[in-house]
């Protein structure tokens, strides 16, 4: 998944990459650019992606109905909860269990993916490039990320259960639910309500979540929110 891809060229490397190590569909995120002769020169054998590439107007949107959300970064030298190693991807992908679908996010080759965006992944990819020209070229990045999760993927235990995990956009609805909790509760009083929410989202993003646990969340901030409008009725 390409967030606002700015050369049409890279979309046809990336299609190649992708399609390289199995994967069915391209998405991308607007604005972006699209396809064109140069793109469909590298794809070389890829063009099926790259005519059926799904536009999406968010990243939202894009990851809606994805359990596992990854997103990629070098960091560039800055701490961040929720980061990944490269070498510990095998083992979240395979959380998600042989039908689970994950989805890899990238960001534009100039500026990377913003904070809010980052903040909606179940974790975020450290790529471990050298600190001193960290940038890697987009479809070297896919490819670099595709090939370890490809190549070292292991199989949950055969005695685990099946777990129900939640989709993206489950996980969102319960995020706004607390939001409006939290609202009512006068969390949001310091005046910082974006770049709070957008913490709230971390922590509660920052994991797979099972519907189960979805629900339990929405349940309490149903509850909150329910007490309080009983008290205001009784005033």
């Amino acid at each position: 998944m390409l967030v606002r891809p700015q050369k049409a060229s890279n979309l046809g490397s990336v299609a190649r990459v992708a399609k390289n190590f199995g994967v069915r569909s391209l998405s991308v995120v607007e604005p972006a650019v699209t396809p064109d002769e140069e793109s469909h020169r590298l794809a070389a054998g890829a063009d099926d992606l790259l005519d059926t590439l799904a536009r999406y107007p968010s990243l939202s949107e894009a990851v809606a109905a994805f359990p596992l959300v990854v997103t990629t970064s070098s960091l560039r030298g800055r701490a961040r909860s929720g980061a990944l190693e490269l070498p510990q991807l095998p083992d979240l992908v395979a959380r998600a269990g042989p039908r689970g679908r994950v989805a890899f996010v990238f960001g534009p080759e100039r500026s990377g993916l913003t904070e809010e965006e980052m903040s909606r992944a179940s974790a975020c990819l450290r790529v471990p490039t050298d600190s001193a020209f960290p940038t890697l070229n987009l479809s070297h990045a896919v490819a670099v990320v595709l090939a370890v999760a490809r190549a070292f993927r292991r199989e949950p235990a055969p005695a685990a259960p099946a777990r129900d995990w939640a989709q993206a956009d489950e996980v969102e609805a319960a995020v706004s639910h607390w939001d409006a909790a939290l609202d009512a509760v006068d969390f949001y009083d310091t005046g910082h309500r974006e770049r709070s929410l957008r913490d709230w989202r971390k922590l509660i993003a920052g994991r797979p979540l099972t519907k189960r646990e979805v629900r339990i969340l929405r349940g309490v901030a149903n509850r909150i929110l329910v007490t309080l409008r009983r008290k205001e009725e009784r005033f």
